[in-house]
C-alpha cells in the first residue's frame, strides 16, 4: 500500500523566554519503521525538516516549516493512505487547517491520525476535522493492523486501539490495545525517511546541542500519576525498559551511519531502576564509545547517588534535569509528585560533584498555590543555586487536555476546549502572564509574574554570584556559538529566531503560497519538553 506520513509544521513563540526547540519526530519515525517492515511503500513529508528556516508570521506567533500547500505538493498523486501525527495539542489549530486542505486535495484517501493530542481529545479532533481513523495510545501494533486492514479492505471495527466513524457518521472508539511489553522487539526509528542533518545543523534538538544529534528512547511509560501529566492517559502507568545493550546497538548504528555523537534521551522516566542505568553506563565504557548523551526532559532523583553520578559522567552523560516543580510539599502533594527535598538534594549534590550540567524545572501558579507555596519555591530555587546546579526553568502552569487536574478544572467550569485553551503552552514562557492564561485565583497575573522573576532571581544570584566564572563561560560560549547549559541554549535559540525573522516573510519557492487564511498551537507539564 502506498502510504504517506506527515510531520506537520510547528508554532514558534518569538517572545518566549525558553530554550525549548522542536526536534526530530521520534514517534513518527517509529511508526514509519513498523509500516516499512510490514511491506508498505512509504513516503514521509516532514514539514519541519524540509523547511527548517521558513518562519511565517501568524498573529503573535510564527509558523515554522512548510505551508499546508507545500505539504500537499509533496504528497504523491497515487497515495492510498495518509498518516498525520500530533504530539502536542497546541499544534491543533495549524494541524486542523492542514487536515482540511489534505482532505480537499485527496477526498477519497483515508486520513489516519495518531499521537498524544488525538489520544487526549479524540471527539474534538474528529468533530473539527475530516479524519477517518485515529490511533489511540501506543501506536505501532495498532498502526500495522489498521493500515493492513485498509489495504485488504478488512473489517476495521474489530481492531483494538482505534477510533473511527461508523456508517452513520458517529464516532466509535474501540477498547485500547495492551501495551507492548517486549520493547526490544520494536524496530528502531526509520530515520532514513528524515533529514537528520537539517535538524542537527539548525540545532533543532531537544536539550543542549553538543554536536550531530539523534534522539533516543530507552524506556516507555511512567509508573507515576502526576495530576498535570498526559502520560497516564497516553501510556497508562506501565513502565517498560529496553535492554541496555540493545539501546547501545542503536546508538552505535547512528554513530556509524550519520556521524551522530549526541543522544538526548526522550524518555518520560529514564532513570527508574538503579541496576539498569549502572549496566548501561558500564556497557558504554566497555565498548569504548566516545559519545555524549543527556536527559533533557527531567528525570527521577531517587537512584542518583555519587556512584551513579560518576558512572553517568564517565559514560558520556553531560546534562540532566530534575523536576521538583514546586518548593512546596503541599503543592507537590496536590500534584501527586512523589518527591522529597531530601531525595532531591542527595541527587543534586552527587550530580554537581561529578561535574554534570544540572537544571531544575519549576511550575508556578498551580491552581492550589498560595503565598506560602510561592515563597517555598523561591527558597528552593535559592538553595539549588547555592548547591551549584547550572540552570532553572520557571514556567507558568497550564492544563493539558484530559489530565487529572484538567478534568477537575473542567468540572469547576474553568476549562473550555477552544483554540485559546489548547494554545496555552505556547505562551507559558512569555515575559508576562496575562489574566486569561492563569488558573490560580489567589493571585493576579501581575503578581504571579513577579513571583516567577523572584524564583529566577533567587536562583541565578546564588548560582552566578557564588561562581562568577560562569559569567565568563556563558559569554565565551555565546561568542563561539557553543552550548554547555540551558542558558547558553536559550541565547543561541534567541539568535536563531532573530536571524530567521530578518529573512523574507513570504514562503520560499516550492513551499506553497502562504500560510493559508485559516485559524492561526504544547509538552507534558509546564516546563518539560
Amino acid at each position: 500500500m502506498k502510504v504517506t506520513l506527515i510531520h506537520p509544521p510547528v508554532y514558534i513563540n518569538k517572545n518566549g523566554l525558553t530554550a525549548l526547540r522542536p526536534s526530530l519526530p521520534l514517534g513518527l519515525a517509529y511508526i514509519a519503521a513498523v509500516l516499512r517492515d510490514d511491506g508498505h511503500e512509504l513516503q514521509v513529508v516532514d514539514a519541519l525538516g524540509e523547511a527548517p528556516e521558513q518562519m511565517i508570521p501568524d498573529g503573535d506567533i510564527w509558523r515554522l516549516g512548510l505551508t499546508p500547500e507545500g505539504v500537499i505538493e509533496r504528497i504523491p498523486a497515487d497515495v492510498q493512505a495518509i498518516g498525520i501525527t500530533s504530539m502536542w495539542s497546541y499544534s491543533w489549530p495549524i494541524l486542523r487547517e492542514l487536515i482540511h486542505k489534505v482532505k480537499a486535495a485527496f477526498p477519497s484517501v483515508p486520513i489516519v491520525c495518531g499521537g498524544e493530542h488525538f489520544t487526549a481529545v479524540p471527539e474534538l479532533s474528529m468533530e473539527q476535522a475530516p479524519i477517518d481513523f485515529l490511533v489511540l495510545g501506543e501506536g505501532e501494533e495498532t498502526a500495522v493492523a489498521l493500515f493492513r486492514a485498509l489495504e485488504l479492505k478488512l473489517d476495521h471495527a474489530v481492531i483494538p486501539g482505534i477510533a473511527y466513524r461508523d456508517d452513520a457518521g458517529e464516532l466509535q472508539k474501540n477498547p485500547r490495545r495492551d501495551r507492548i511489553k517486549n520493547v526490544d522487539e520494536i524496530p528502531w526509528p526509520a530515520w532514513e525517511f528524515f533529514d537528520v542533518e537539517a535538524y542537527s545543523s539548525n540545532r533543532l534538538v531537544s536539550g543542549i546541542y553538543y554536536g550531530k544529534t539523534v534522539p533516543i528512547l530507552a524506556t516507555r511509560g511512567c509508573p507515576y500519576q502526576c495530576t498535570y501529566c498526559s502520560s497516564p492517559n497516553m501510556w497508562t502507568t506501565r513502565w517498560f525498559a529496553r535492554t541496555p545493550s540493545e539501546v547501545l546497538d542503536e546508538i552505535e548504528s547512528y554513530y556509524k551511519k550519520y556521524g551522530a555523537t549526541n543522544f538526548p534521551f526522550q524518555d518520560l522516566t529514564a532513570i527508574l531502576k538503579r541496576n539498569w542505568v549502572v549496566e548501561f553506563c558500564q556497557e558504554v565504557e566497555k565498548r569504548g564509545l566516545k559519545i555524549t548523551w543527556q536527559l533533557p526532559a527531567g528525570t527521577r532523583s531517587e537512584v542518583i547517588d555519587e556512584e551513579v553520578a560518576s558512572l553517568l559522567v564517565r559514560s558520556g552523560c553531560k546534562s540532566l534535569n530534575f523536576a521538583p516543580e514546586s518548593g512546596s510539599e503541599r503543592t507537590r502533594k496536590h500534584m501527586k509528585k512523589m518527591l522529597t527535598d531530601e531525595k532531591l538534594f542527595r541527587a543534586v549534590r552527587a550530580s554537581v560533584k561529578a561535574g554534570l550540567n544540572v537544571g531544575a524545572f519549576f511550575v508556578l501558579a498551580y491552581p492550589t498555590d498560595e503565598e506560602e507555596d510561592m515563597k517555598a519555591s523561591v527558597e528552593l530555587a535559592a538553595r539549588l543555586g547555592k548547591a551549584g546546579i547550572d540552570d532553572v526553568s520557571a514556567g507558568f502552569f497550564f492544563p493539558l487536555p484530559n489530565t487529572e487536574i484538567t478534568r477537575q478544572l473542567e468540572k469547576e467550569g474553568k476549562v473550555t476546549y477552544d483554540d485559546a485553551f489548547l494554545k496555552l503552552p505556547i505562551y507559558v514562557h512569555n515575559t508576562f502572564l496575562s489574566e486569561d492564561r492563569k488558573y490560580n485565583e489567589n493571585f493576579t497575573a501581575k503578581e504571579l509574574t513577579k513571583w516567577k522573576y523572584r524564583v529566577v532571581r533567587a536562583f541565578y544570584t546564588r548560582s552566578l554570584l557564588l561562581r562568577p566564572q560562569r559569567w565568563f563561560r556563558i559569554f565565551w560560549n555565546f561568542i563561539r556559538g557553543k552550548e554547555t547549559s540551558k542558558m547558553e541554549s536559550f541565547l543561541q535559540e534567541t539568535m536563531r529566531k532573530l536571524r530567521l525573522r530578518r529573512k523574507p516573510k513570504e514562503p520560499s519557492a516550492g513551499s506553497g503560497s502562504g500560510g493559508g487564511g485559516a485559524e492561526p498551537k504544547q509538552p507534558a507539564a509546564a516546563a518539560k519538553s
